[in-house]
């Protein structure tokens, strides 16, 4: 038989198993996911949070690395329970909200280290400067009649990297912030 003729024949059914184990989309569970981060100065360690950002999630727990997630966070909802340090951190002195509204987050590579280790390596871009960062996380799946997971991680990077460097005279701010996610997610239906 001409092999131009078993290609033809053999290719819809390739194109269909591979359909079957593409990733599917997941969506994050609101209630029960957070990005969370910690920068440390002289006086107290601003602990804070982001209240409004999306996650979209291609996820295959078979083959976690062909898995994906982009995560978008709305720079104006920084939070950190005071409300004249929120105000001072989206101005330019800090993420310039008004003019670089988005931070930005996609991954690149998902690497299974162990059942539920991975490292998820990815841009993440802050004030229109990018940089890739490995994050190492925790995977686990949380109720598999429903398929419900979550991913838990953290990472620490140096915000002059992204040209957040305003240095305050008093009350000194360390560069590098502790950055903690935890989202729980499921197949979306």
């Amino acid at each position: 038989m001409n092999k131009w003729i078993v290609a033809l024949a053999v290719a819809p059914a390739l194109a269909a198993a591979s359909a079957a184990i593409a990733p599917k989309t997941f969506v994050r569970d609101v209630a029960h996911s957070q990005i969370n981060f910690v920068a440390e100065s002289q006086l107290v360690d601003a602990h804070g949070t982001f209240d409004s950002w999306d996650a979209t999630i291609m996820f295959d727990a078979e083959k976690v690395e062909a898995s994906s997630v982009v995560i978008s966070i709305d720079a104006k909802s920084i939070n950190t329970r005071i409300a004249q340090r929120d105000g001072h951190l989206k101005s330019n002195d800090f993420f310039a909200a008004d003019s670089f509204p988005t931070i930005t987050f996609k991954s690149t590579i998902i690497n299974k280290l162990a059942e539920d280790r991975v490292n998820i390596t990815g841009d993440l871009t802050i004030r229109g400067k990018t940089k890739t960062i490995t994050i190492p996380s925790r995977l686990t799946q949380v109720n598999a009649e429903r398929n419900i997971w979550r991913v838990k991680g953290n990472t620490v990077i140096n915000r002059n990297d992204f040209g957040v460097s305003y240095q305050p005279a008093v009350n000194k701010i360390n560069p590098e912030i502790q950055i903690q996610f935890d989202i729980a997610f499921s197949e979306k239906k």
